[in-house]
């Protein structure tokens, strides 16, 4: 080879590695061509001697060594996977020029590029796209510094540090802030919780209101336990009543049709006690795939129930139209079928709804019967509340946690969140006033994962435990003063003399801080794993908005293989057949040991981890525990136990493979080199199915 050096685009000449070459056009051509990995190695050596012929007596440019991978593909007959690389080459250049312009380091992806691009940025009346990711960073935080004007405050300061903190991707509101915010729909939080009376003409209000808040992007919860159960007597039509479970088809196909604002999926929460009398009829609902396709449902579960099912008693089943018992059920075969429909189905989910009330902080306000679509925020009747989730990633220097910085993190992102409450346009008058007098907010994680593998610790130890309680721990304490102070400037939240708080705080700004959501689409944006999940897979299949596939491996794990001397595209697509590195030959022990995937930890592991966030969560913990195909129903069970027993508020679990749809698959993609791992674009871990929504 002439030539030995080459030129990189800030100007700096390094060592020409023909190996770099040759792992980006095999990832090219098993993800665009679904094969013909092994011709990377022939394409690069045409490469190299093209490179050679022309460059005999200069260096060539990073740019140069891209122009001969193009011309050899298409020369080679690939002019599909030249075409595609092409197109990812001008998206990295957007990138960087974006970087170059924030004067910040967004790692953005070219995934979380096109997502935004896709999802959140603005368009004008002929669908074209009006604002880079810098304008929407710009745009978001100057809507919701406006607020401090209100307060006497300075709004540019507090603009540049929201601007700063979304930029640097160190903390991200929830999507429909990010969405609306600065726009004339102004509508910014992501939680609702909605009343459905015992009336056709409450229901199908509700079915309005709910309308008008998936209409801007926002998820609805209710719960259905008012309604009469079937059969039951309707005196004013002298019928009879069809039931909960009926109703929520009525909610279901109006969800459908809106899709939430035509930005996202719709999402619904469907709670019914377990005490009501179509509680058997509801349980079961979801083994039809087909039916409440855009609802996730679980049982709300007493202690009483709990209790009784540990005495293997009978329980009554209250008509909660006249109060009345109308039949008893031995309680442990209910606790059972639970088990094994979200083992059939990854239906119902539980929430423990004493549990919760016992941490209502408004107790005199009223009793929670419902949560948010994904559990993690349970809601008075017309509460909403916005939430925020740190990038717990950028929260690690050189190996260790950079608590000032997240501390420094958390005290802007509970000032964000707090201003949000005031800039919001809500959807309804009642959702105004309950939202206003409350001030809830939600400040969560997101990238948890990441930084116990960037700490050096595997996530399934009680090393692990320990600092997901201690993160966690101190999150909240922060906040908490966060609050305490913007309460004293302020003024406290209104129903504060009604709350827990009035006897620990002199002042305190919001009934709820901290809340620990799923972050689908905003952890894509951020460039980190999902809320405190595991990582879904070391490397795999996306399949990216555009229609295109990129061949992704996770960041932390391919500096690693670099750093040890065992990096190769090659081993990335062994790796990407079932996402795990655990029975990869040449991977060292400690490696595979950091790098644990969700289907290969033991359930256990994920239920405890919850338990370690709830202790300090004001809210609830969204987690999903993931189970491989082959778990028995007892496991789920198992499962259901211990979350009650360690005070969880609730409980989610999918099997995989017990959805037809799902937005993960393993060996789904058939290439001449075998089956892999594929993903949806924003998809970033936790529950793998098509009806999960992404609200945070």
């Amino acid at each position: 080879m002439f030539f030995k050096k080459i030129k990189k685009r800030d100007g700096k000449i390094v060592d020409f590695d023909t190996d770099r070459i040759k792992n980006a056009v095999h990832k090219a051509l098993l993800a665009v061509e679904l094969g013909d990995g092994e011709k990377a190695e022939s394409i690069t050596k045409e490469v190299v001697k093209l490179l050679e012929e022309k460059f005999k007596e200069q260096t060539p440019t990073v740019e140069d060594a891209q122009d001969a991978v193009v011309a050899v593909l298409t020369k080679n007959g690939y002019e599909k996977v030249a075409q595609e690389y092409q197109d990812y080459r001008k998206k990295k250049d957007e990138l960087r020029a974006l970087r170059e312009k924030l004067q910040v380091e967004p790692k953005l992806t070219v995934n979380a590029f096109e997502v935004l691009k896709a999802r959140y940025l603005l368009r004008d009346e002929k669908e074209n796209i009006i604002e880079t990711p810098a304008l929407l960073f710009e745009r978001v935080a100057q809507a919701i510094a406006n607020v401090d004007k209100m307060y006497g405050d300075n709004s540019e300061k507090s603009q540049k540090t929201f601007y700063g903190m979304m930029a640097k991707l160190e903390f991200i509101p929830n999507t429909p802030t990010l969405f609306n915010a600065g726009t004339d729909i102004g509508q910014l939080s992501a939680c609702f919780v909605l009343p459905v009376g015992d009336s056709l003409e409450d229901i199908f209000n509700t079915v309005k209101n709910m309308a008008l808040i998936e209409q801007t992007g926002g998820g609805v919860g209710f719960d259905f336990s008012r309604l009469r159960p079937k059969g039951d007597i309707v005196r004013s039509t002298k019928g009879v009543a069809s039931g909960p479970v009926s109703f929520m088809r009525i909610f279901d196909t109006a969800t459908e049709i809106i899709k939430a604002g035509g930005k996202r999926r719709g999402a619904m929460m469907g709670i019914l006690r377990v005490d009501h009398p179509d509680v058997l009829e509801f349980i079961t609902a979801k083994q039809n795939p087909q039916f409440l396709s855009n609802f996730n449902v679980s049982v709300a579960v007493t202690d009483e129930f709990m209790q009784t099912v540990e005495a293997d008693g009978e329980y009554g089943l209250i008509n909660p139209r006249n109060k009345e018992k109308v039949k008893t059920l031995k309680a442990k075969p209910v606790w059972d079928l639970i088990a094994r429909c979200a083992w059939g189905s990854g239906d119902p989910g539980v929430v423990f709804i004493d549990e919760i009330n016992r941490h209502n902080p408004t107790p005199e306000v009223g009793r929670i019967e419902s949560t948010n679509p994904c559990g993690e925020q349970p809601l008075l009747p017309y509460e909403s509340c916005n939430l925020g989730s740190i990038n717990l990633s950028k929260m690690v220097q050189e190996g260790k946690i950079n608590w000032e910085k997240l501390r420094e993190t958390v005290q802007n992102a509970v000032h964000f969140l707090d201003n949000i409450v005031d800039a919001n346009v809500f959807p309804l008058k009642e959702i105004a006033e309950i939202t206003r007098a409350n001030r809830k907010i939600g400040l969560g994680v997101m990238g948890f994962a990441d930084m116990l593998i960037m700490v050096g610790v595997p996530y399934d130890s009680e090393e692990a435990l320990k600092i997901g309680e201690r993160v966690m721990a101190f999150i909240e304490q922060e906040a908490h003063k966060k609050s305490k102070e913007i309460a004293e400037e302020r003024g406290s939240f209104p129903n504060f003399e009604k709350s827990i708080w009035k006897d620990r705080y002199s002042a305190f700004r919001n009934a709820t801080v901290t809340t620990v959501a799923p972050t689908g689409t905003i952890s894509i944006i951020a460039g980190c794993s999902s809320g405190i999940e595991p990582l879904f897979a070391v490397s795999f299949m996306r399949n990216v908005l555009s229609g295109a596939r990129l061949f992704e491996t996770n960041a932390l794990f391919e500096a690693t293989a670099k750093t040890s001397g065992f990096y190769s595209a090659k081993l990335f697509e062994e790796i990407a057949r079932t996402g795990s590195v655990q029975k990869i030959e040449g991977i060292p022990e400690d490696v595979k040991r950091l790098f644990v995937t969700a289907l290969g930890i033991d359930p256990v592991w994920h239920i405890k981890m919850q338990a370690a966030f709830q202790k300090s969560t004001d809210n609830a913990v969204s987690k999903t525990v993931n189970l491989p195909n082959d778990a028995k129903v007892e496991e789920v069970r198992e499962i259901y136990d211990l979350a009650w027993k360690l005070k969880c508020k609730g409980v989610t679990i999918f099997r995989y493979g017990s959805k037809p749809e799902q937005v993960l698959y393993i060996g789904e993609i058939q290439t001449k080199e075998g089956k892999f791992i594929s993903a949806q674009s924003e998809y970033a871990g936790g529950c793998p199915t098509m009806n999960c929504p992404f609200p945070a």
